[in-house]
């Protein structure tokens, strides 16, 4: 398959909000990659010397299929683009510039073009997300996910999944049953699996996504009857209850599937969303409220916000 990298390359008075609000227009197409650079980025932790290239320009990059869809798609991107920098002018008047360009890939470039920014990365005081084509020496006590993300989300760098894993390492307890809505990569059913969750299922509207989540299961050598990922659209054909389910995904996708997480969530069992801009926070807040959950922590990161709630 050919790709097409669109780069949008751009200059803010509030570069992360911008990088943030950016991100989401690429994110609401329900793209499989997006990378971020930013000349503010810290060397990872397996950097190594004089091999930090800091980048020029703050910059957002997104992926499309180039298919049939794909002038449309172009079309919506600048529109979108344009909308953002007429509100952000009004809101702040030294606004935003930005330039958008166009660049074809084919399938082996578009797995390789962002690995160059994925370095091992530690989440929280005890989890270290490792590329998989990386060498990394845990301390004693780490706990190490290892990815390739291949052609899914979830590398593990973007806030809403550094959230997620935090929420997961503080609500997870040993035994528990675990559920990964929009599965990607199958980092979240990884930290579950090295966090203690006794068994492990993950859903994905995309075929590609479950083949590289079963890949990455595989490499953190978590054991094949322990976990279960399949094709789907939310939990429909789901059966049974789980006591720790976790949905890092669009916020417009979070309202339809909290319809439905009670017919799958444990009576006291938590329910982790996110992928959610602060615009649409209070959206989702009323109606988990609505539904009978009582919300029990809020993370912020940035635009980005992670929701934990329990079923009362």
């Amino acid at each position: 398959m050919k790709w097409v990298e669109a780069r949008i390359v751009f200059d803010a008075s509030d570069a992360t909000a911008a990088s943030d609000l950016i991100a989401e227009i690429f994110y609401d197409f329900g793209l499989q990659g997006v990378t971020v650079e930013t000349p503010e980025i810290e060397p990872g932790i397996d950097w190594a010397e004089n091999t930090f290239v800091v980048p020029a320009h703050h910059s957002v990059t997104g992926y499309f299929p180039k298919n049939e869809e794909l002038p449309e798609k172009c079309r919506i991107l600048e529109a979108r683009m344009d909308a953002l920098k007429q509100m952000l002018n009004v809101e702040d008047k030294t606004g935003v510039t930005y330039t958008i360009s166009y660049h074809d890939l084919d399938e082996q470039d578009w797995a390789e073009s962002w690995k160059q920014y994925f370095y091992t990365e530690k989440i929280t005081d005890r989890i270290v997300i490792n590329p998989s084509w990386r060498k990394y020496d845990p301390a004693p006590g780490e706990i190490v996910l290892e990815i390739d993300p291949g052609m899914a989300f979830g590398t593990g760098t973007h806030p809403t999944t550094r959230m997620c894993i935090r929420l997961i390492e503080k609500w997870i307890h040993p035994g528990d049953t675990f559920l990964d809505v929009g599965t990607g990569s199958g980092i979240l059913m990884i930290a579950a699996a090295k966090m203690g969750a006794k068994t492990l299922t993950g859903i994905d509207n995309d075929a590609v996504a479950v083949s590289v989540a079963a890949q990455n299961l595989q490499k953190n050598n978590i054991q094949p009857e322990t976990y279960a990922i399949q094709t789907g659209n939310l939990v429909s054909g789901l059966s049974g209850q789980f006591s720790l389910v976790t949905a890092n995904i669009l916020s417009e996708v979070i309202m339809t599937l909290i319809d439905d997480i009670l017919s799958v969530l444990q009576k006291n069992g938590i329910f982790i969303c996110s992928g959610i801009i602060q615009p649409k926070q209070a959206m989702i807040e009323n109606k988990l409220l609505d539904r009978g959950f009582e919300i029990v922590e809020i993370l912020n990161n940035g635009e980005w916000v992670a929701i934990a709630a329990t079923r009362k």
